[in-house]
């Protein structure tokens, strides 16, 4: 088992790599967002000056804190000039938790994709949001295809009729779902949640009340995003697998935990 963040990093990029190709696709297509949950602002400076771009995170202070620290390392660096090294003229926060309608506000203007909504009341306040924006909030509906009692995530009939229903939001631009698997061991109903939610995804996308600009497939976390890759996602969600483990006084999965 890899020790350093790099090289557990390396090793998840190694294994999206080979589930791609047991896919019959490219890697080149896998988008993967390191989860900051457990990390530290160390172990996200080192994966930037790899030259990694994706961050998510599901705790709202916990991002404006890391998003704050991460501007000022990319400032500093700026004003250093250039050092021939990786390092992204910005970066891509993911807010990819149960996103409660008064935090809305604070999260949005940091935010590159919101990968979890998943009613029309969430939907309406971000349109509401009073943000000075070129670009409308790019979001991923969140669907529940596990069927689990409790988790967040509408059910995927519902999902044709959400769209339609954001439809008229013009500051917002819907890209894609996103799923979680169940909390289990039995491989064939992980498969079988994400083989439903990327059929669903096809679905939608050849239907008319998708855009062109649908086209996002998140799913699949620490445990199981080498099968989510398998199963066609175009972005995966990793924590664990990159970072370590959580301290034990951290460790508190939960059946809405979006990131492992």
């Amino acid at each position: 088992m890899p020790e350093s963040t790099v090289d557990r990093y390396n090793e998840v990029r190694s294994r999206i790599e080979a589930a791609a190709a047991r896919g019959g696709r490219s890697a080149e297509g896998v988008h993967l967002v390191a989860v900051t949950k457990y990390a530290s602002i160390a172990q996200v400076r080192e994966l930037i000056e790899l030259g990694h771009a994706d961050f998510g995170e599901s705790r709202m202070q916990h991002f404006l804190q890391f998003a704050a620290q991460v501007d000022d390392f990319l400032e500093r660096h700026r004003e250093l000039g250039p050092s021939g090294g990786k390092v992204p003229d910005a970066i891509r926060w993911h807010f990819i938790g149960h996103l409660q309608r008064n935090k809305v506000k604070r999260i949005l203007p940091l935010t590159r994709l919101v990968h979890s909504v998943d009613s029309l009341r969430l939907a309406e306040e971000i349109q509401a949001c009073p943000l000075q924006r070129e670009q409308p909030t790019e979001v991923l509906i969140q669907v529940n295809t596990s069927g689990e009692r409790g988790k967040y995530g509408i059910a995927p009939a519902a999902a044709t009729h959400l769209i339609d229903q954001m439809d008229t939001m013009m500051n917002i631009r819907i890209r894609g779902l996103m799923c979680m698997a169940p909390q289990t061991d039995d491989v064939d109903a992980i498969r079988s949640t994400f083989t439903r939610t990327r059929e669903l995804f096809e679905e939608l996308r050849t239907s008319s009340v998708t855009g062109d600009s649908f086209d996002i497939l998140s799913m699949g976390m620490s445990g199981d995003y080498e099968l989510a890759v398998e199963c066609g996602a175009n972005i995966v969600r990793v924590g664990s697998a990159i970072f370590g483990p959580p301290a034990e006084q951290d460790a508190t999965p939960a059946a809405n935990s979006s990131d492992a």
